[in-house]
C-alpha cells in the first residue's frame, strides 16, 4: 500500500479506524441480533421476496407493501460492499411501515465479483425500477425516502448526487429524504487499507464514487445523517464532514445524535416506530409534503 497519511493516520492506524467489525466486542453477536430480528419480520410481515429489478445482473429486492398509494422507504444494506443481503436487513421495515410506508430492501452484487461502479449502477437501477413500477407495487406519487448504513450510507449518498437521474429515467427530485447512517463519503483512505483487497479501487474510481465531492449545487433532498457515538473517530468524522458540506451547499440537513450506539445496533433502531431515526424521517417527510402542496 505504500506510505500514506490521512487525517494524521498512517496505513496501520487507518486499518484500525475503518475496521468496523473490530469496533465492537463481538461482530458475530451484533450481526446475529440483526438476523434474528429480520427473520421475525419476514415471518410476520406480508412481503414479496426476490423481485428482479435489474435483468442485466439478475439482482432483486424484497417489497413490504403498506397499502394503495403508500409512500416508499428504500433500504440499502451495508457490509463494506462485500457482505450482507436483503433477508438479513428486514429489521429496517417495522418502524416506518408502522407509519404507513411501504418498504423495499435492496440486494446488489457483492465485491469483488463486481466493481463499485457496477454496484452504484445497480442501486440507481433499483430506484428507476421502483419509480417505473409504482402502479404494479401500489407506490404513491411522492418522491422516495432512501436510507442505508455504512456501505449502504455511501450508496444512499450516491443517490443524492446529481448527473445520473436523466440517464436512469427518474425525476431530479426522486429522493426526498436520504437517511445516511455511518456512511463512507471520501473513499481516498480506503485505498490504503485492507478494504482495498476486495474493492480494487484506483484513484479514478475513488473520484467517481466519493459523495463528499459530488454534492449537487441544488437539491430538494433532506439529508438525515447519524453515526453511533461508539464508532471510530474516522466513521464519526466522515458523517460530520458530509453533513457539514451538505448544509454549506444550502441544502436541508438534520444530524441525529446517537451517542450510545455502535456501528451495528444504530441501524437496528429502525425497527422502533418511535425511535429517534424513524421520528426524524417522519417529521422531515411531513415537512416535505407540506412544502410540495404549497
Amino acid at each position: 500500500m505504500g506510505d500514506f497519511t490521512y487525517q494524521g493516520y498512517d496505513n496501520a492506524a487507518l486499518d484500525v479506524q475503518y475496521n468496523a467489525r473490530a469496533s465492537v466486542a463481538s461482530f458475530d453477536d451484533e450481526y446475529a441480533r440483526l438476523v434474528e430480528v429480520s427473520k421475525r419480520v419476514m415471518k410476520d410481515f406480508e412481503h414479496q421476496a426476490g423481485i428482479v429489478y435489474d435483468p442485466a445482473s439478475g439482482e432483486t429486492l424484497d417489497f413490504y407493501p403498506a397499502g394503495e398509494g403508500a409512500p416508499l422507504f428504500v433500504w440499502i444494506h451495508g457490509g463494506y460492499w462485500r457482505g450482507g443481503n436483503a433477508a438479513d436487513n428486514a429489521f429496517s421495515v417495522p418502524g416506518l411501515h408502522s407509519h404507513g410506508f411501504s418498504v423495499a430492501v435492496i440486494d446488489y452484487t457483492l465485491a469483488p465479483a463486481v466493481t463499485l461502479d457496477e454496484i452504484v449502477r445497480q442501486i440507481r437501477t433499483a430506484i428507476s425500477f421502483l419509480h417505473r413500477n409504482r402502479g404494479r407495487l401500489k407506490i404513491g406519487a411522492d418522491s422516495f425516502v432512501v436510507g442505508g448504513t455504512s456501505a449502504g450510507g455511501h450508496l444512499t449518498a450516491m443517490l443524492l448526487a446529481d448527473g445520473w437521474q436523466n440517464t436512469f429515467g427518474v425525476p431530479q427530485d426522486i429522493v426526498a429524504i436520504g437517511l445516511d447512517l455511518s456512511g463512507l463519503h471520501d473513499l481516498a483512505p480506503l485505498l490504503h487499507t485492507h478494504i482495498n483487497a476486495w474493492m480494487n479501487f484506483d484513484d479514478a474510481m475513488v473520484a467517481r464514487n466519493s459523495p463528499q465531492f459530488l454534492i449537487p449545487q441544488t437539491s430538494p433532498a433532506h439529508l438525515i445523517a447519524s453515526v453511533g457515538g461508539l464508532e471510530t473517530k474516522e466513521f464519526c468524522r466522515q458523517t460530520t464532514a458530509y453533513a457539514a458540506a451538505w448544509r454549506q451547499a444550502g441544502h436541508a440537513a438534520t444530524v441525529v445524535d446517537m451517542p450510545d450506539h455502535n456501528h451495528f445496533d444504530l441501524p437496528l433502531t429502525l425497527r422502533e416506530p418511535d425511535g429517534k431515526l424513524v421520528r426524524a424521517i417522519v417529521e422531515a417527510y411531513a415537512i416535505d409534503r407540506e412544502g410540495s402542496r404549497k
